[in-house]
């Protein structure tokens, strides 16, 4: 019996093993070629080495997809399925803080985690935190898109606590007095003791309302092209029936169409200068919500139930933004607290 020659296999064809590289560890990679005789095999690894060498051919010779192009084509790939308001924020960012850096105009296969780090360290110096993790998302989405195999270890700024203020019962009581009658009374309702969104609040018709429940179930938010559109609510949470005190119900009236007949840009723009007017510390048209949900809380309102009535989607978020603690209610709670402990000691 006839000794076997190399690569020659039982079954009598012949194989051949081609190294065409190593893997991402290191480990060297093989391609098998197996044929009946070796002229075939010889003219099939032929074969694939020419492929390759065309393949890298017109590889080279296409220019390299940058940063910047990287970034453009995600916000047009991702447009039809984002809100407008997001898609507004992804360009406002990719207008002001990357396609002004030099980053920008890397060759996306030749970044690496010192550029993303310098780039996040820079952007530190002049802007607050949340907005550097903002663009530091879309930057990163961007990437893996296209460079799915991009691995990012980028440290980034600490997170700072917004000061915020959140409106006691007496900054609503005067406000509503200086606003009583107008429009942006019903609005304050609404965002009050609804826990409406601007968008939400401006959005709701007098259809939407069955006796005293109330249907949230679109907003009224800016497109594109600058004017303003429905579109459903934020998240599926946001989709939700509520109950609404009789006085509120019996303010908004009856009527066709939107209840209220402005804009949520016109409501902020009233809002501030009604707060003004009345006296009371600064505070923003959202942190009504920030009020409503914080009188619950400290009512004793169980969390599900604020969250359903605000609409919002996870426990965590409500807890890490809207759980305030109004002072006058703090004052309270805090007496009742030493009150309990000087009577446990006899104090």
């Amino acid at each position: 019996m006839g000794r076997k020659k190399k690569g020659e296999l039982p079954s009598g064809s012949v194989r051949r093993l081609l190294y065409i590289g190593k893997d991402e560890n290191g480990k060297r990679i093989y391609k098998s070629f197996t044929a009946t005789t070796r002229a075939d095999l010889d003219a099939a690894v032929a074969l694939y080495k020419a492929s390759r060498g065309a393949e890298k051919e017109e590889a080279e010779s296409k220019p390299s997809l940058t940063v910047g192009d990287a970034v453009g084509r995600y916000i047009a790939l991702k447009r039809s399925v984002l809100s407008p308001s997001t898609v507004r924020s992804y360009e406002g960012i990719e207008r002001t803080y990357i396609t002004t850096d030099s980053l920008s105009k890397r060759p996306l296969d030749e970044l690496t985690q010192q550029d993303v780090q310098l780039w996040v360290s820079n952007l530190s110096e002049d802007v607050s935190p949340k907005t550097v993790r903002n663009a530091y998302g879309l930057l990163l989405s961007s990437i893996k898109m296209f460079r799915p195999e991009f691995q990012a270890q980028v440290t980034l700024p600490q997170r700072k606590r917004p000061d915020l203020y959140c409106p006691s019962d007496e900054d609503v009581k005067k406000l509503l007095a200086c606003i009583k009658g107008t429009q942006l009374e019903i609005a304050v309702l609404l965002a009050a003791f609804g826990c409406l969104r601007r968008s939400e609040a401006c959005a709701l018709e007098y259809s939407d309302i069955k006796g005293t429940r109330v249907t949230v179930s679109k907003a009224l938010v800016r497109n594109p092209d600058g004017g303003f559109t429905m579109k459903p609510p934020k998240t599926d949470g946001s989709n939700r029936t509520i109950d609404l005190p009789q006085f509120v119900i019996d303010r908004i009236g009856k009527g066709e169409g939107r209840i209220l007949k402005c804009s949520p840009d016109k409501i902020t723009e009233r809002f501030i200068k009604a707060v003004k007017r009345a006296g009371v510390p600064h505070f923003r048209f959202h942190d009504l919500r920030h009020y409503g949900a914080s009188i619950m809380h400290a009512i004793g309102v169980p969390d599900q139930y604020i969250m359903q009535r605000g609409g919002w989607s996870s426990d965590y978020v409500m807890k890490r933004v809207y759980r305030n603690t109004i002072q006058d209610e703090e004052a309270k709670q805090t007496q009742k607290i030493n009150e309990h402990f000087s009577a446990l000691t006899g104090a």
